[in-house]
């Protein structure tokens, strides 16, 4: 029962991410250095930092969202279908933010 338990749990933290994990521990440093500069201590120093992680986590797209809505998801299967789209428009993004970059690299062989 305990093997059972420990790969569950096990499977569960691998289901987390660990991109999202080391952006969230980023937002908790940042927030926590930022209500150090605040002087800020207590229940004010708490209420601060989760008011600052919760703003620096970035919205769903609109997009994703209306994907969602036009599914009818809602609950746990809204929440990994807005992640997966959100990753899937990271995706999409970040390999035409790199093709100019490519380019002149190109060129550049091409002279030779």
């Amino acid at each position: 029962m305990k093997k059972l338990l420990s790969l569950i749990a096990v499977t569960c933290v691998m289901s987390m991410g660990l991109p999202a994990v080391a952006q969230a521990a980023g937002a908790e440093a940042d927030c926590a250095a930022k209500s150090a500069e605040k002087k800020l201590a207590g229940a004010a120093k708490a209420s601060f930092e989760k008011k600052c992680i919760r703003e620096s986590t970035p919205a769903p797209s609109a997009a994703c969202e209306k994907s969602a809505a036009d599914k009818k998801l809602a609950g746990a299967a809204k929440a990994s279908h807005i992640k997966k789209c959100s990753a899937d428009e990271k995706a999409a993004a970040a390999p035409a933010a790199a093709a100019p970059a490519a380019k002149p690299m190109a060129a550049a062989s091409a002279k030779k």
